[in-house]
């Protein structure tokens, strides 16, 4: 089981970025997104809106605590100041909690975790370290879902399938 922590969520700055995070989450194969911060009931409804249409069995919820989701999970903090990611990505097993940061990240995150990567250890987005991650991580494969709409694919053009 993978689920993602995006520590930090606020609202006037972070809305897209935490949906972008929540659906990359969704898409590589993670079955939740928490997120702590401020709570969001409109980015938590946009990703249950398109969770419904596209299918899946993915959440969200805000958590107050995030230290008690530590417990029985391997925690993989993802930081550009980690150690390169894929010394790692294949050793990782069991229950799996993928944590990324918005603000500034507590000091004790680096602490707690069991292991602190770097994807590229350069400034960049955390849903670009979360989608590269899982890729790898799932070894480029993708689950299926089974949604009232299914993107066909296509190499010139866009294509839906919408099920009656």
């Amino acid at each position: 089981m993978i689920e993602v922590l995006r520590l930090g969520h606020r609202i006037s700055r972070d809305k897209r970025i935490s949906t972008h995070v929540a659906l990359v989450a969704r898409t590589f194969g993670a079955s939740r997104l928490y997120y702590t911060g401020q709570k969001d009931g409109e980015m938590e409804s946009s990703v249950c809106k398109i969770v419904s249409k596209f299918g899946g069995d993915f959440s969200v919820e805000h958590v107050k605590d995030f230290k008690k989701l530590f417990l029985g999970k391997k925690i993989v903090h993802l930081t550009m100041y980690g150690d390169d990611f894929s010394k790692y990505v294949g050793k990782i097993k069991g229950n799996v909690l993928v944590v990324v940061g918005g603000e500034k990240v507590p000091g004790e995150i680096y602490s707690l975790s069991d292991y602190n990567l770097g994807v590229g250890n350069q400034p960049h987005s955390e849903v670009a370290a979360l989608a590269v991650f899982l890729d790898h991580f799932n070894k480029f494969k993708f689950p299926k879902f089974k949604g009232k709409l299914n993107v066909v694919p296509n190499i010139k053009g866009k294509k839906i399938f919408k099920k009656e």
